[in-house]
């Protein structure tokens, strides 16, 4: 895979989270994730091979690129370290995650010195794009270097993989008792993290196998080639995870929420435009380019504008009746107010289509209980065009025996 890819990949979710990191800036949570998808974006980044000729030359160091990518990628496992242990706890109130986030940095530090101890010491004249691990895998120092780098790496994944998979159970158990869109959301991007820490901690099991395997003399480059696969598969899951529980709420509300409430409405719609209805009156057309968003809000311009046209044929005593036999058969206050207008609007409807004349005193009376039951109940359209599926339109002698006449 190009490396290029999930390196910006990474970047992208750096520029979503920008906004959070200036507002933040102080929270330690918020350093760490940034620090983590911008150290891991980097060492792909780094990790490409035209970026490693460029940097070798450049700097006029052979396998330079190789030593800065190491530090880089351990620099990116103290960085996970860290995250693990700021994400669930506060440090502004707990000391001693304080002190153990010191101690993570410090100890990588000395990591990354050694690093760099091991490069200088060792001798690597041959550049080395993509098989650098096992190609070195028995030379001095520059073994210790990769063996260094490969346990911190994998180390630091399958931590975080197991904080991640830990609180997703957490939130799975409480999530039978408190259900909020957001604490789902939050508990699939962990699942997602989980996963993309997982198979990170494949990348250096990989590397690690085939570093084993070139001691004993046998090439197992091909595995060390794959392992990449799987450091940008991980990736890609760890930019989705931490994506999910920051872009989702923004798509419920912005997305999901009114296409679902667009297709809902649409039986009501049908049902107030069927024939008989005026063609003649002016409605501006929602743009091609507009969002879920304004769409919905044109719709429901126009249902409330078809429904005013469509007053005076709305029976009162329609309604009333519809509402009563809801009431009756066990409905609740709600679910019964929405099957009474169903009921009006759809005998409303069948009366223009039938060309029957209007009683503008019965949709005078009829328009002032839609307009109290949208005043008191939230979504009423939506409740409305639902229950025009499941409502009959009574007919007058039907209404004369409920009404206890003759």
């Amino acid at each position: 895979m190009n490396l290029y890819i999930p390196a910006g990949a990474l970047g992208i979710v750096l520029v979503v989270k920008l906004p959070s990191l200036v507002r933040r800036r102080h929270s330690p949570v918020v350093r760490s994730v940034n620090a983590v998808i911008f150290l891991q974006a980097s060492a792909f980044f780094f990790s490409a091979p035209p970026t490693i000729g460029f940097v070798n030359e450049l700097t006029g160091v052979c396998n330079f690129s190789v030593a800065l990518v190491y530090c880089i990628l351990c620099a990116y496992a103290c960085a996970s370290r860290v995250l693990m242990e700021n994400w669930r706890e506060d440090v502004e109130v707990l000391p001693h995650t304080r002190r153990r986030v010191r101690r993570w940095i410090w100890g990588h530090g000395v990591a990354i010195s050694l690093l760099i101890g091991c490069f200088l010491l060792g001798e690597a004249p041959v550049e080395r794009q993509s098989d650098f691990e096992t190609y070195y895998a028995n030379t001095p120092f520059m073994r210790e270097m990769v063996l260094l780098c490969l346990f911190a790496v994998t180390g630091a994944a399958a931590a975080a993989a197991v904080a991640c998979w830990k609180w997703a159970r957490d939130l799975r158990r409480e999530w039978s008792e408190r259900r909020t869109p957001a604490g789902g959301l939050l508990r699939f991007g962990l699942t997602v993290l989980a996963v993309g820490f997982l198979t990170n901690v494949t990348y250096g099991a990989a590397k690690l196998a085939a570093v084993v395997a070139a001691w004993g003399g046998r090439d197992w480059e091909p595995l060390n080639r794959a392992a990449m696969s799987f450091a940008s598969l991980g990736t890609l899951l760890v930019a989705a995870g931490f994506l999910i529980p920051i872009v989702g709420p923004w798509l419920a509300a912005e997305v999901f929420g009114p296409l679902r409430t667009l297709q809902a409405l649409g039986p009501l719609r049908r049902t107030i435009r069927g024939t008989g209805a005026p063609h003649d009156r002016m409605r501006l057309p929602t743009p091609w380019s507009a969002g879920p968003g304004r769409r919905l809000t044109d719709r429901m311009t126009d249902i409330h504008d078809r429904m005013l046209e469509l007053g005076a044929y709305c029976s009162d005593d329609v309604r009333a009746h519809a509402y009563a036999e809801a009431r009756r058969g066990g409905a609740t206050e709600a679910e019964s107010v929405a099957a009474g207008l169903a009921a009006m609007f759809r005998a409303a409807a069948d009366a223009r289509a039938r060309g029957v004349p209007a009683d503008k005193e019965q949709g005078v009376t009829a328009v002032r209980a839609l307009r109290a039951a949208e005043a008191e109940y939230r979504d009423l359209l939506v409740a409305v065009s639902r229950a025009l599926g499941s409502v009959a339109v009574p007919s007058p002698s039907t209404m004369k025996r409920g009404d206890g006449t003759e």
